[in-house]
């Protein structure tokens, strides 16, 4: 940069290194939110993507420009089949961090977790684990989703932690043993017009050059030999490159966490108020089948693909209302 006057701002954000491919196609929640509540309830829930339509509806954002004529947003429509409680797991806490304590199943499991594992439980061993609920610092439900029940022809089922509200763990507790081996449909996790954070991995574009991949200026015509390509690497002394110079690398199938997405419609395709289903069914997916949310805005991943819902770690308001959509445009 030898010829310019003033310094300019790198290129790129740093904020997401590294920039390498997912070590899993099923995205991982790291971090739950704390709510308050005398009546434990599960923090989180999962689907599939199915596409995209358009919905009118009117804004209810009170003090904005728009508020109380009609918008046209666009959706996301996620499958949401029941997620299945198969277990729940105890965490104590010590001086390295959390440490699993206990891990109990139901005893019958369904047929497809045994592409997975084999866990064997019994009548003790929840006797076993409530003695141990005085080291217990947090406790989680582990839940399952089949891909068949979504119609997709995966058999092998996606099993995860599923956080609870509350403080209470001998309330949790009561309250994971009530839900073992049962079905928990996402209207009993979340509500229409409830915002939540969506994670997924998203679409992977493969090995790219540092103009697309960073947003690096090109050079001047015939400046160089290479016009997408950088201009320097870094100084000659130290003689290594720094992490920050943008490289060539993988871009896209990363983890990704989308946060506040309202939910503006919640439904089933039976009782169905919208026909959401086209002609022929959505592209890449087919036709839906059974509960489905629609989101407003693009969420991360391609479409058949398993995503996250989990309550908000950074709601803006608490107040939640229901949205009034007038027309859905497939």
């Amino acid at each position: 940069m030898g010829h310019r006057k003033h310094s300019q701002p790198r290129r790129g954000s740093l904020a997401y290194l590294p920039r390498g491919r997912a070590k899993s196609m099923e995205a991982r929640i790291r971090t739950w939110p704390d709510q308050e509540s005398d009546h434990p309830k599960l923090l989180a829930h999962a689907g599939f993507k199915a596409g995209c339509l358009r919905i009118t509806s009117i804004d209810d954002r009170e003090k904005t420009p728009n508020f109380g004529k009609q918008l046209v947003n666009l959706g996301t429509v996620i499958v949401t089949p029941p997620i299945i409680v198969i277990g729940m797991r105890g965490y104590g806490k010590d001086r390295y961090g959390l440490d699993s304590i206990f891990d109990i199943y139901v005893k019958d499991l369904p047929k497809e977790m045994s592409r997975l594992f084999k866990a064997k439980s019994d009548e003790k061993s929840l006797e076993k684990a409530e003695k141990k609920l005085g080291r217990v610092s947090k406790l989680f439900a582990i839940a399952a989703v089949l891909p068949r029940q979504a119609g997709r022809e995966q058999k092998k089922p996606f099993i995860f932690e599923v956080g609870v509200t509350g403080n209470d763990i001998s309330k949790q507790f009561a309250f994971l043993k009530d839900l073992q081996g049962k079905e928990v449909k996402v209207d009993q996790v979340f509500q229409k017009g409830a915002v939540v954070d969506v994670t997924a991995i998203t679409k992977g574009k493969g090995i790219e050059g540092p103009i697309t991949r960073w947003g690096v200026k090109k050079k001047q015509h015939k400046s160089r030999k290479s016009v997408r390509a950088l201009g320097t690497l870094g100084p000659i002394s130290p003689a290594t490159i720094m992490y920050t110079v943008p490289r060539a690398g993988q871009r896209g199938f990363h983890q990704r966490t989308q946060y506040n997405n309202r939910i503006m419609l919640m439904s089933n395709t039976v009782n169905d108020e919208f026909k959401i289903n086209p002609l022929g069914g959505f592209k890449h997916f087919g036709v839906v089948n059974g509960d489905y949310i629609v989101l407003r805005g693009s969420i991360p991943g391609t479409y058949r693909r398993l995503v996250k819902l989990r309550a908000p770690v950074r709601p803006k308001t608490a107040k939640i209302s229901t949205p009034k959509v007038l027309e859905i445009m497939i």
